[in-house]
């Protein structure tokens, strides 16, 4: 849902103020910060909210059915992101707001009944539904003590098209990822996605146990794939094709007043060195992932410290990801290395192989026990993993880095363990998808595209 903004602030820099002036048109306005007080004081850099709503009136039947889009939209914000781009316009951090978080939403009056509402509990994605984008503006000023410059709303016809616009985004997964609800169906390996399909990647949350927090990671994900794909393809610089296509897609963008024509030019104008490694993403801490409230349900409650200084960060401009280059060559896999704890035997009779195999793994990360045994059952030809069935997705990690055989074992616990054989000869380098980096689990760009 971001993705629009990337296009637009990539693009403008090569394509010129009249053609920016065109488009600026056709954008939808709203007035998010009508009649607001007691605000947050002013920060550096600037910081712009994306919500992304569930809107599909221009969808069309077919599209419905192949990306299974029917139903009732609900008025309500499907996704929500802070993006703070820095004051040297050399960084943006993209931070997702669980749309289930706990929230108090400040008096006000309903937009859709007339009635007056004191402040009360709800989930945050509620704010759009009971005040529209100055209601959810207010709110979420109010949790993160951050100062809202500019507002962004997208829907899915939106979406779509813009990912269309620059010819398709590669994701690459290391597991098969499958929601009956989307109809997302991946299989292991590199996929180029239509727009169609980079929306059901995006909305998918019943792939795993992670629900709306795993889902949040894979919108992350896609977005440091569309900022690679927009800045090495070069479809932004053709100034027919850009003014051609985005015409149509912001047809469905909605912004603030403020956000026109000479914003867009200077974000883009400052910002054309971007490239995945200026951005760094990352989610707000949580606390409580199933915080009961009454009449609202389950909610998610952040981590009270963490979620503070998160937003401090941002207040002062300060980066939140340490950057650390990601291995060129590096296989994706499940489960990071740095989670895996090993213990290495030497299944030979060739004296130091445990020692050398102990120092390779650990070298890629895996958190090897630095005191490798022998087996003392003489000369085994195959290198091999055994593991407990409890802990496979660690065993597949482990076997993508050894590209040895596994065997399970029942009862062993969390610890795998690598019978070094005659035919050890070295570990490829991997790295997990989402690795958790740095105190937020922020992660650059990147870190996170397709290797």
């Amino acid at each position: 849902m971001v993705t629009s903004l990337s296009v637009l602030v990539l693009g403008v820099g090569g394509i010129g103020h009249a053609v920016v002036t065109s488009l600026d048109t056709g954008i939808g306005r709203v007035d998010p910060f009508r009649d607001m007080k007691n605000r947050p004081g002013d920060s550096n850099g600037t910081n712009i909210l994306l919500v992304g709503t569930d809107g599909r009136d221009n969808i069309t039947p077919a599209q419905k059915k192949k990306y299974r889009l029917g139903g009732a939209p609900c008025r309500c914000t499907d996704t929500i992101m802070l993006v703070h781009i820095s004051e040297d316009r050399g960084r943006a951090s993209v931070v997702s707001l669980p749309r289930d978080s706990y929230a108090e939403i400040p008096e006000h009056t309903d937009i859709t009944s007339g009635k007056h509402h004191a402040t009360h509990p709800v989930k945050l994605n509620a704010a759009y539904a009971e005040g529209g984008p100055a209601l959810t503006v207010r709110t979420v000023e109010h949790m993160t003590k951050v100062k809202i410059d500019h507002y962004l709303e997208i829907d899915f016809t939106s979406f779509m098209k813009t990912v269309d616009a620059v010819g398709g985004v590669e994701i690459c997964t290391a597991r098969p990822m499958k929601d009956s609800y989307t109809g997302l169906d991946l299989r292991v390996g590199t996929h180029k996605l239509d727009g169609g399909q980079a929306l059901q990647y995006v909305r998918s949350r019943h792939i795993d146990g992670a629900a709306d927090l795993g889902r949040m990671q894979r919108q992350q994900r896609f977005l440091a794939a569309l900022v690679d794909r927009a800045t090495s393809s070069g479809v932004l610089l053709n100034p027919v094709k850009f003014r051609r296509v985005t015409s149509t897609m912001l047809g469905s963008v909605r912004a603030d007043k403020g956000f026109g024509t000479e914003q867009m030019l200077a974000l883009g104008t400052a910002m054309r060195g971007f490239t995945p490694a200026s951005s760094e993403f990352t989610s707000v801490p949580v606390g409580d992932v199933g915080h009961h409230v009454k009449g609202v349900g389950s909610t998610v409650k952040w981590d009270p410290v963490k979620s503070k200084k998160l937003f401090q960060l941002l207040r002062e401009d300060k980066p939140l990801a340490p950057h650390r280059p990601r291995l060129p060559s590096a296989t994706p896999v499940d489960v990071s290395p740095q989670q895996i704890r090993v213990q290495v035997y030497n299944g030979t009779l060739v004296p130091g192989l445990g020692d050398r195999v102990d120092k390779d793994l650990r070298g890629t990360g895996f958190r090897t026990t630095r005191a490798p045994l022998d087996t003392g059952k003489g000369q085994v030809r195959r290198t091999h993993v055994t593991y407990d069935p409890r802990w496979d997705r660690s065993a597949k990690s482990l076997q993508a880095a050894l590209g040895c055989e596994l065997r399970p074992v029942k009862n062993q616990g969390p610890t795998l363990r690598v019978v070094a054989g005659a035919d050890y000869k070295g570990v490829t380098p991997v790295r997990a998808q989402d690795p958790h980096q740095g105190e937020f689990g922020a992660v650059t760009g990147d870190q996170v595209v397709c290797p």
